[in-house]
Formats: structure tokens, C-alpha cells, sequence
């Protein structure tokens, strides 16, 4: 049954009947899909409809008119608010089951190639404070919930220090406690913001680009060292010093403390410099006996325990005896190429970004492993049959892309150099298949892993072992 409300229907009583790609939930109305975040299989949900299309529709939950039985207690206050860890109202047992579904049905439906068995999803063995990285942005005026919004009361304290609120640029919702990142992250930027408001330090408008403080990145090692980097939108020197030398003296803990002034319109800082104020430019990751240099810059997985079981199992599928030639493409900072290179003959690392590049260079050099080459460049032009010509023709293929794949120009480069062996880690199991549908021609599929990064969201990781055809 359907009411109006607008222009846009209520529909009462919508059953939720599976979960699809992204992790939408859906139902289905006189034949036509309806998507509804934050709900589950067996749900029963008045829905409101907010985006109406031709084939779909978009709604948010007005009223549960029966709960699934799968319904698990969220832990965290901003459930439903915060744009992240949208599963928690799912045991993570289900969270894993659908997960591994979702790369069942997108190898099948988009790569149309022959399967085998896939093996079971490897779980997280941590669901709280597993990630090692977090981005939050300052903004003069929080995200405001429905409740407040009708209580009508009035905002005495319209500052934030949190994060985006998704699909909304210039919309930041306060957070209080946050269960990804272990402490002392939350002490962290609670202490932060407190200090800003009682020394009168003004948070950033979006809209305006103005306000001095503008974005804060913590990460936490699993060596215990923590970096700091905070944003301003001012070169008040003044006042920067009186934050960074506070958080310094409060958090002796921060073993790398750096700031950025940033007066652009956006919040990214790749281009710009990274001061230090207090302790080292970097902190160290370790995996397996290796250690990983981080700077302000540099990526690295944010799930680290996991990072360690992806690439084992990458590793794994690559089946090195210490004689191959291994191609690490799109290695980033290097750290499958320096994972495997004790295994091989030699390592050839390719990755657009030339930072990235300088600090798998350092990472080699810091482990003393000098069987890896690194070069920077777009793939699609770096890797050539001169190159290949150059560095030797490749017994294994490691790729690890961006969520968009790889570029057919590289595909093709690839069956070209006809390695044996071709082991793909992906965080996006649709692209993965178009891709793997594009060797199909030379290689078959011989092992799928997923690998579960990200508990309570819908992300999931996926390693894919392709052997070449007899």
C-alpha cells in the first residue's frame, strides 16, 4: 500500500527481501525495486520514498512495522547517522555470508567465465578498533539529527569535529565516540576540539572558506607509534603553536606531530607541505619480520592485522619457488613487492603516484631486500612491450588496482607477456570481473579468496589466481 506525502509516495508495509551490490537493501513494489539503506532481510518497513526513477526507487525507514530476525543491537551512538559502518545491526557471521555471496554473484553475472568453488571469505579477527587511519573535518556548523531538528530547541554548541555526512560536502556530524580506530585516537580529537573552543579558535565553513581549523588525520600503528597531522586554513602561527605544543605535551604517546596550512578550496594536501612540530616525519608499520615506512603521504592498507592475511594469501596463490620474475602492478608503496621479494628472483614495481614510489624505494633499502625494481608512471604507458623487453618477461602478474580496474591497453600488454600465473587483489569485485572476462581468452580461473577488510560495511576484498591455459 502506498500514501502520498508530496510528490513522493510513503509505502507501508515494504518487506525486505534480500541485499544487493553496495550493500542496499531492497524490496519490491508493484515489480519495481525499491532501495532502503540501513535495512535487512525480513525487515517489514514503512518507507518514505525520496528518489523516484524509472526502473528504481530510493527510501528512508519511517517505521518498522516488524523487525528480521537477524536485527542485532548497533554499538555505536551514530548508527544510522554517521555515513559509516552501516552493518551493524547485522551479526557479522550474516555480514561475511553476504559479503561472500556478493563476490559469487558479480564473478558470475559480469564475468561470465567458467568458477571454481570459492573459498570461504577469511573474517576479521578484529570487528572494533581495526582501522590504523582516520580523516576528520572541523566545520563551524554540525549535522543536526532529526530529533534535534523537531525538538526546535536551540544549538548552544554548533561546532563539529567529525565526519561527512555522505553525499553532503559541507555537512559534518560530531562525533563522540568512534569504534574504527584504536585508542588513543578518540582522546585524541576530543581533546582537540575542546581545547579549540575554550582557547576561541574558529572551526571552518565550507561554503565560505573561512575559520582557522579545517581537517585532523590520525593513524595508529601496530608498532604502537601514532602520527598526528593537523590542518589549518590560516597561517596563524600563534595559534598553531599553542595547539600543536597542548596535544604534544597532553599525548605524549604522538611520536610524529605535523601540521599543514591548507588555503585551498579543497581538503586534499598531496601538494602541499607537511611540517613537522615535534617527533619523526614517519612512523613504521611491521608485517612478518618487514617494516613499513608511513609519512604524512604515503598509503597503507587501514586494516593492518588483515592487510597481512591479504597478502598472504596473494602470496599464497602466486606459488613462488625463488626464481620467478614477478610484476607488482599498481604496487603503491610496495609493500606486496617487498612481501614477496624474499620468495623470488626479482620484483618489478609499477604505481602512478612518484611519492609512492620513493617510499617503496625506501622501504626495500630499510629491509635490505635488493632483488625489486621500482617505476613511476600510468600503467597503461609505462608497461609496454619494450619494458617487458627490458625487465624480462614476468613468470607471475600481481595486480592490485584502483576500485576501476585495469585499463584494456593493460590487459592486453598482459596476455602478451603470457605470464603462468596472473594473482589479482581487488577491492571491487565488479571490476575485478570485467577484467578477469578480459584474460579469459589466455587464462582460466583456478582459486577465488575473499578477504573481509572492512567489518560492518559492505566492502570487500577479493584475490583471484589465474593460471594460463595448456
Amino acid at each position: 500500500m502506498a500514501r502520498k506525502r508530496g510528490n513522493l509516495p510513503l509505502i507501508e508495509a515494504l518487506e525486505i527481501v534480500e541485499i544487493a551490490a553496495e550493500g542496499k537493501a531492497l524490496g519490491k513494489y508493484n515489480d519495481q525495486v525499491v532501495f532502503v539503506p540501513l535495512a535487512l532481510p525480513g525487515d517489514v518497513v514503512d518507507v518514505q520514498i525520496t528518489t523516484k526513477r524509472r526502473r528504481f526507487m530510493e527510501g528512508r525507514i519511517v517505521r518498522y512495522v516488524k523487525r528480521s530476525p537477524l536485527t542485532v543491537e548497533p554499538f555505536c551512538e551514530h548508527f544510522g547517522v554517521c555515513g559509516g559502518c552501516k552493518w551493524q545491526n547485522l551479526p557479522y557471521a550474516e555480514q561475511l555470508r553476504f559479503k561472500q555471496k556478493q563476490v559469487e554473484d558479480q564473478l558470475t553475472r559480469i564475468g561470465k567465465v567458467e568458477l571454481p568453488p570459492i573459498e570461504p571469505i577469511l573474517g576479521s579477527e578484529h570487528t572494533e578498533f581495526y582501522r590504523n587511519k582516520l580523516e576528520f573535518t572541523f566545520s563551524h556548523k554540525r549535522w543536526m539529527t532529526r530529533e534535534e531538528i523537531e525538538n526546535e530547541g536551540e544549538i548552544t554548541d554548533p561546532e563539529a569535529l567529525g565526519f561527512h555526512i555522505p553525499g553532503m560536502f559541507d555537512k559534518v556530524l560530531d562525533i563522540h565516540r568512534c569504534w574504527l580506530q584504536p585508542d588513543p585516537s578518540n582522546p585524541i580529537r576530543l581533546e582537540t576540539k575542546r581545547f579549540c573552543l575554550e582557547h576561541g579558535y574558529t572551526f571552518y565553513n565550507m561554503r565560505e572558506h573561512c575559520g582557522l581549523m579545517r581537517n585532523m588525520v590520525i593513524r595508529t600503528a601496530s608498532t604502537g607509534e601514532v602520527m598526528v597531522i593537523v590542518v589549518f586554513a590560516q597561517d596563524d602561527h600563534k595559534k598553531i603553536a599553542l595547539l600543536l605544543d597542548h596535544l604534544a605535551t597532553k599525548f605524549p604517546s604522538i611520536t610524529s606531530l605535523m601540521y599543514v596550512v591548507n588555503t585551498k578550496l579543497n581538503d586534499t594536501f598531496g601538494d602541499l607541505e607537511v611540517k613537522p612540530w615535534q617527533g619523526s616525519d614517519h612512523i613504521f608499520e611491521e608485517m612478518e619480520g618487514l617494516r613499513f615506512k608511513i609519512g604524512p603521504k604515503s598509503f597503507y592498507q587501514t586494516n593492518s592485522a588483515q592487510a597481512y592475511r591479504l597478502y598472504g594469501v596473494a602470496r599464497e596463490f602466486a606459488e613462488l619457488t625463488g626464481d620467478e620474475i614477478v610484476y607488482d602492478l599498481y604496487t603503491g608503496t610496495g609493500t606486496i613487492a617487498n612481501f614477496v621479494a624474499r620468495q623470488c628472483g626479482k620484483v618489478i614495481g609499477v604505481e602512478y603516484v612518484p611519492e609512492a614510489i620513493e617510499d617503496a624505494k625506501v622501504n626495500a633499502r630499510l629491509n635490505g631486500i635488493d632483488n625489486t625494481l621500482f617505476y613511476a608512471g600510468d600503467m597503461k604507458e609505462v608497461l609496454n612491450d619494450a619494458f617487458i623487453a627490458e625487465n624480462g618477461r614476468p613468470d607471475v602478474v600481481i595486480l592490485d588496482p584502483p576500485r576501476a580496474g585495469i585499463h584494456p591497453d593493460v590487459a592486453e600488454t598482459i596476455l602478451r607477456a603470457a605470464p603462468q600465473r596472473i594473482v589479482y587483489v581487488s577491492c571491487n569485485p565488479a571490476t575485478q570481473a570485467r577484467d578477469i572476462a578480459l584474460l579469459d581468452r589466455l587464462y582460466r580461473v583456478e582459486r577465488v579468496r575473499p578477504v573481509d577488510m572492512f567489518p560492518h560495511t559492505h566492502h570487500v576484498e577479493n584475490v583471484v589466481k589465474l593460471i594460463k591455459r595448456q
